[in-house]
């Protein structure tokens, strides 16, 4: 292994060798083998004879009548869409207590007491939204009104065009009015306006002038969110009548055009005035915390039945293995208990742009050589086959700086557009080490093959996915290969220890800020200093984990799930109850639910109609 250190000035011209991980992947793979098209037809005799859940079909009608109302009620957020989603939940938890829990198998068991689970928290999230658009009602109080016309059109309400005039007039006037209040200057005794204070926390109030709504940053991020939702619900509407009415087009199509520009000003000046993002800069770090109040109802969703800090107890002691493990592997690299200098040197054996896809290639078929030989899962060969990889867009690198996967491997590498220093965060935070430890996390045996076969055993359970199962049961995998010697080098090690260290500090970071106690920049600030993140991904990376993109749990589900896994392999595989092979195969063809769920189902646990979570997976705290 070779390497090249260069300034940052000259960056581009550092073109590295393949390092071991890749030279010892499977050579000269320049195409996919060969494939037997019987091989990949499973034994259709087994499938019949599998048994199943007397609540498959009930489930799959509640996911099919769940979208086909999504896809009527339209207009997000409106009055209509909450009411009748609302009342769709309650009409479903009052048709599931009619069914008679006693004469259910285990595999009822365990989708009644799961239906019950989501069905209740969706009316949670509902109440939660109602408090969100409660918050935001002053910032925009024609929402309703809006998207009431949405509403009604899906209704097939006969179209008044003089009386809808008037009603975008209304929205342009009120939304220019708001407008013109947050542009005003600033009081004269000397109070800021909105957004003057660059170092203020988001949560904090600022003095905005004296007729204005006052509102938190957070809040004002929202607003401007749902104006544009409501914008693009509002355009919508409009183009349906549009030249199909001329009565309407002659009424209307001014007002509209004015309705819509003054959202889009009103929208600019929340984000720029209040929110202090400008046009141009990257989306700032904001997010919705919900409290410890809300973290107590999604963990007991997930059937977690640890406190918050609790679970940063958990996240602290695995952080701590990490750093020790860490300090061992640099000091085989020779740079004694100063791991930043290992993880540097290893950051710095990136390949040159064009070579990441046969890197991940490489890497790929090692790991699902290493399964074959070891025989842990079973990898049917049409999983094999259709996975595909494409590139990664610089826009979506700005959240997700590392590569994504499931069928499709999406690569984060840099592209020619992006600015010197972004190339090389890029090159840096995907090297070969790094992905070592992450490509079969996305592929074989991670989401890749279980989207595989959640797609074929009990495809019904995907209504119950959560990342405490998809993410956890990758970051498992990435647990159990260390476990058995997957990673020979020290470089490598370091690569895998890295992504161990950031699982433990999204614990950290993700429910110190739901509780209050932790900032975004922070968080930005814990992952550089903490765990050796390039800022850019940092940031990205706290990003994507409070801007509404992914759920509040979404990021501690990756270790946790994981450690949930892990002490159900010692359960039954390391006690010889099962063989690795059975344990894993068992987990995909049960299809996603919480793990808890996952370990009652294994052992054949009697679960009573009220099931409450008590695993207590963590060990001493």
């Amino acid at each position: 292994m070779t390497f090249t250190f260069v300034t940052a000035a000259s960056s581009l011209a550092l073109l590295v060798t393949a390092t071991a991980a890749a030279q010892d992947a499977v050579k000269g793979t320049n195409m996919l083998p060969p494939v037997d098209p019987k091989k990949t037809v499973p034994s259709l005799a087994a499938l019949v004879a599998r048994p199943g859940s007397e609540l498959a079909d009930v489930v799959e009608r509640y996911t099919t009548d769940r979208g086909a109302l999504g896809r009527r009620y339209d207009a997000a957020g409106s009055p209509d869409q909450r009411r009748r989603m609302r009342e769709f939940y309650q009409a479903w938890r009052s048709r599931l207590r009619e069914v008679d829990y006693g004469k259910l198998g285990q595999e009822g068991h365990i989708d009644y007491i799961l239906l019950e689970n989501r069905l209740r928290h969706e009316l949670e999230l509902l109440a939660r939204d109602d408090k969100l658009i409660g918050e935001t009602a002053a910032l925009v109080p024609f929402a309703d009104q809006v998207l009431a016309l949405q509403d009604a059109r899906r209704r097939l309400v006969a179209m008044d065009p003089a009386a809808a005039a008037r009603s975008l007039a209304r929205v342009a006037d009120r939304a220019d009015s708001l407008r013109k209040l947050f542009e005003a200057p600033p009081r004269k005794n000397g109070g800021a306006a909105f957004g003057d204070s660059a170092t203020a926390p988001a949560s904090a109030p600022a003095s905005p002038p004296a007729s204005a709504p006052q509102v938190t940053k957070i809040v004002a991020y929202h607003a401007a969110q749902q104006l544009e939702q409501v914008r693009a619900t509002l355009g919508t509407w409009f183009k349906y009548y549009d030249g199909y009415d001329p009565m309407f087009s002659w009424w209307s199509r001014d007002p509209y055009k004015r309705a819509d520009e003054a959202l889009k000003k009103y929208g600019k000046t929340l984000r720029e005035k209040i929110v202090g993002w400008k046009e141009g800069d990257d989306e700032p770090i904001v997010g919705v915390p919900i409290g410890a109040d809300g973290l107590k109802a999604d963990l007991a969703y997930e059937m977690i039945p640890y406190t918050p800090e609790q679970l940063i107890g958990i996240a602290e002691r695995e952080y701590a293995w990490s750093e020790a493990e860490m300090k061992k592997a640099s000091r085989e690299m020779g740079f004694g208990d100063d791991w930043k200098q290992a993880l540097e040197k290893v950051k710095n054996t990136f390949v040159e742009p064009g070579k990441q896809p046969e890197l991940i290639r490489d890497l790929a078929k090692q790991a699902e050589a290493f399964l074959d030989a070891h025989d842990y899962v079973t990898v049917p060969p049409l999983a094999r086959e259709v996975w595909r990889m494409e590139m990664m867009s610089p826009e979506r690198q700005k959240v997700s700086p590392f590569f994504l996967g499931g069928e499709v491997i999406l690569v984060s590498y840099p592209t020619d557009a992006m600015s010197e220093d972004d190339k090389m965060m890029s090159m840096r935070g995907n090297n070969p080490h790094f992905s070592h430890a992450t490509v079969f996390h996305e592929l074989i045996p991670g989401h890749h093959l279980q989207q595989f076969m959640n797609a074929r055993y009990n495809p019904h359970r995907r209504a119950f996915a959560t990342p405490f199962w998809n993410e956890g049961q990758s970051l498992y995998w990435e647990m159990f290969l260390w476990d058995q010697g997957f990673h020979k080098s020290p470089e490598d090690r370091v690569g895998a220890l890295f992504w161990r260290m950031h699982r433990s500090a999204r614990i950290i970071f993700s429910l110190r800020y739901h509780l209050g106690t932790m900032t975004p920049q922070e968080a930005v600030d814990f992952l550089v200093e903490k765990v050796g993140f390039e800022r850019a991904n940092a940031e990205g990376e706290v990003r994507r984990s409070f801007n509404g993109s992914y759920a509040p749990l979404y990021q501690i589900g990756y270790m946790i799930g994981g450690l949930q896994l892990r002490a159900l392999h010692k359960e039954l595989v390391e006690s010889g109850r099962m063989t690795n092979r059975q344990f894993h195969d068992a987990i995909l063809e049960g299809g996603p639910m919480p793990i808890e769920m996952v370990r009652a189902r294994l052992t054949k646990q009697t679960l009573p109609r009220e099931y409450a979570a008590q695993w207590k997976f963590g060990g001493p705290l």
